[in-house]
């Protein structure tokens, strides 16, 4: 999910809009308005992850790695589940996020996370997909998930892994979060290659691409409230 998100520099913005940036500044979400922002973006972005998985495709993020570990568990007849996976892997980014953008963000992370995981599971018996053309998968993925993860952006939360580490470098550094993830995604799907059928693997970049797209093309830190 190596989306290139674009953030204009706090110059450029209080040069060209000073008295909008400065409300923009002073504004914040309330708790109800965080709570329902971060619960419709989470059952987007699960509605995404489930369609996904039905037909049989990966991502980049954790979400990737989460989906590839429990193919593998499988294919070998262990019953192991994307939510409890994806939920498990995000454990060790949960401090990092604390020490690096505050307890705010690391509990919205973990709100997030939490909140996919148990809706993964609940689709799954609700929502039964029996069959998906792959390209309609990857497409209806991208668009629904990369609204879930504008959402969680603009309300200060994120899906956990990466995102966190990407969102944190680009805040600190200015390395675009982008970058990061697509460095990490080239890695995640080089490891698929070897896992899983070629023709799924393309599949998949074509739901990142998507994905990458809605990102890309939406969010901008100077449309929004990120507070």
């Amino acid at each position: 999910m190596c989306a290139d998100i674009n953030i204009q520099s706090a110059s450029t913005d209080s040069a060209t809009r000073p008295a909008e940036n400065a409300l923009r500044d002073e504004k914040h979400y309330t708790l109800f308005e965080d709570a329902q922002g971060l619960l419709i973006a989470c059952v987007q972005a699960a509605l995404g992850l489930h369609l996904l998985r039905a037909a049989g495709l990966i991502t980049g993020g954790t979400a990737g790695f989460a989906l590839i570990i429990s193919y593998a568990a499988q294919a070998k007849g262990m019953d192991v589940g994307f939510g409890l996976v994806f939920f498990i892997i995000n454990l060790p980014f949960y401090l990092f996020a604390y020490r690096a953008r505050g307890l705010s963000f690391c509990l919205k992370s973990l709100a997030s996370v939490t909140m996919v995981s148990v809706m993964a599971a609940i689709l799954q018996p609700f929502v039964h997909v029996d069959a998906i053309h792959p390209a309609f998968a990857a497409i209806l993925f991208g668009i629904s998930t990369g609204v879930g993860l504008l959402g969680l952006f603009r309300h200060s939360g994120s899906l956990g892994g990466v995102s966190i580490v990407a969102l944190v470098l680009q805040d600190k550094f200015g390395f675009k979060a982008g970058w990061t993830q697509c460095l990490h995604d080239a890695v995640l799907f080089a490891i698929a290659l070897w896992l899983l059928p070629l023709d799924r693997v393309g599949w998949s970049l074509l739901g990142a691409v998507v994905l990458n797209a809605v990102i890309a093309f939406n969010h901008r830190r100077d449309w929004y409230v990120v507070t």
